[in-house]
C-alpha cells in the first residue's frame, strides 16, 4: 500500500441508487424488549457508495459520489456531504431518502442494523440519474455501483453501469445482492464483491466457492466474498479452480458495518491507479476493511490500515473440480 503514495490514481466514481441517512447509536447493552435511553446518534449521509467514497476522499484520492436523495432525510444527507467535503453530484428526488439504523452494544460487541427499503424513484428520476452517470464516467478512472436498489428499480440497472463503464475502458466494481448481482455478472463487471450470505443467496449455493465460480461463468472476471473475520477470498476467471484467501489472523473489536465498503474503496483506488496484481489488491481489501471496523461508524477507516497490510496473510488455495465446472465441460 505504500506504493500507492507514488501514484497519482484518477477519480473514483461511485454510484448508489437507495443512499440513506445513517444514524449509529451507541448502547452500553442491547435488551430485547427492553426500553433505552441513548445520547443522539452519530449521523451522516450513507448508504454503501457513500461510504466507499468517503473512505477514498478521507485517504486523500479523488472521489466523486453520485446519488438520488429527496425529503427531509435527503436535505440532511446533502448538508452532511457538503460539511465532510466529500465531493458529489446528487439528483434531485421526490422520493423520501431512506434511513438506515445500526445499534452498537458495547458489551457483546456486537451491531444490529436496520435498513429501511426506501421509496420508489418516477421513471424520469431514474432517467436523470443516468444522464448524470453517462456524464461522469467518461471522466473517471474506476466505476463502482453499490448497495440496494429501490422498489420497482430498473432490474439491470448495474448491469447498465458495468456495460457503460466497459464500453468507456473503465474497471467496473459492483457491491449488490440477489438478481442485481446475477445481472452484473452477466454484463462482465471487472470485480463482484459479496458477503458470503450474499451470494449464497443469489446463486442459491452454500458452497462458497462454487458460487464464486457460477458468477465467473456467469461472465464475472474476479469475485471478491467476505466473510466477516474469517477474511475474504478472491477467485478469478483467470485461474479456475483455485483461489486467493486472506485473512488478518485475527479478529478485531468494533463495529463492522462499513467493513465491506471499505474494502470496495481500497480496491477501488488501486484499480484507478493501474494495478491489478490480485495479491495486492486482497491484501489492500483486507486491511482497509479491518481498519473500518476499529471506526465508530460506516464510511472512515483507521489509520492503521497501512499496518495492517503488512499483517495481512495470503494463502493460495487449490480445490478440485467443482461439480458445476463438471456438469458444464
Amino acid at each position: 500500500m505504500n506504493r500507492l503514495s507514488e501514484r497519482n490514481p484518477g477519480t473514483v466514481l461511485t454510484v448508489t441508487p437507495n443512499p440513506a441517512l445513517d444514524e449509529t447509536y451507541q448502547l452500553r447493552k442491547l435488551t430485547p424488549g427492553s426500553t433505552h435511553r441513548v445520547p443522539p446518534p452519530l449521523t451522516r449521509a450513507g448508504g454503501k457508495g457513500l461510504n466507499s467514497a468517503r473512505v477514498v476522499h478521507q485517504v486523500g484520492f479523488p472521489a466523486l459520489a453520485i446519488a438520488p436523495l429527496g425529503g427531509p432525510a435527503g436535505d440532511s444527507c446533502r448538508t452532511e456531504l457538503a460539511s465532510a467535503g466529500v465531493p458529489h453530484r446528487l439528483v434531485d428526488v421526490s422520493a423520501p431518502t431512506r434511513r438506515s439504523m445500526a445499534f452498537v452494544d458495547e458489551e457483546s460487541g456486537l451491531t444490529s442494523i436496520f435498513n429501511e427499503t426506501g421509496v420508489p424513484l418516477l421513471p424520469e428520476e431514474w432517467v436523470d440519474l443516468l444522464r448524470v452517470i453517462e456524464h461522469e464516467v467518461p471522466q473517471a478512472a474506476c466505476v463502482v455501483g453499490t448497495g440496494s436498489l429501490p422498489p420497482d428499480a430498473p432490474a439491470d440497472f448495474f448491469a447498465g453501469l458495468v456495460r457503460l463503464s466497459s464500453d468507456a475502458g473503465l474497471p467496473c466494481i459492483v457491491d449488490t445482492s440477489g438478481p442485481a448481482l446475477l445481472e452484473a455478472a452477466a454484463a462482465g463487471a471487472f470485480l463482484l464483491k459479496p458477503n458470503r450470505e450474499e451470494l449464497r443467496e443469489a446463486t442459491q449455493c452454500a458452497d462458497t466457492a462454487t458460487g464464486a465460480e457460477l458468477l465467473l461463468a456467469a461472465g464475472a472476471q474476479n469475485v471478491l466474498v467476505s466473510s466477516g473475520a474469517d477474511g475474504m477470498c478472491l477467485f478469478s476467471a483467470g485461474t479456475p479452480g483455485s483461489c486467493l484467501a486472506a485473512t488478518l489472523g485475527r479478529s478485531l473489536p468494533g463495529n463492522p458495518t462499513g467493513a465491506g465498503d471499505a474494502a470496495v474503496a481500497a480496491l477501488a483506488v488501486l484499480l484507478a491507479s493501474g494495478e491489478r496484481a490480485p495479491e495486492e489488491l486482497l491484501r489492500a481489501a483486507t486491511a482497509w476493511s479491518a481498519a473500518a471496523v476499529l471506526m465508530p461508524a460506516a464510511g472512515e477507516i483507521s489509520p492503521r490500515y497501512a499496518e495492517f497490510a503488512a499483517q495481512v496473510q495470503i494463502n493460495h488455495i487449490t480445490r478440485e473440480k467443482t461439480r458445476f465446472q463438471k456438469e458444464t465441460r
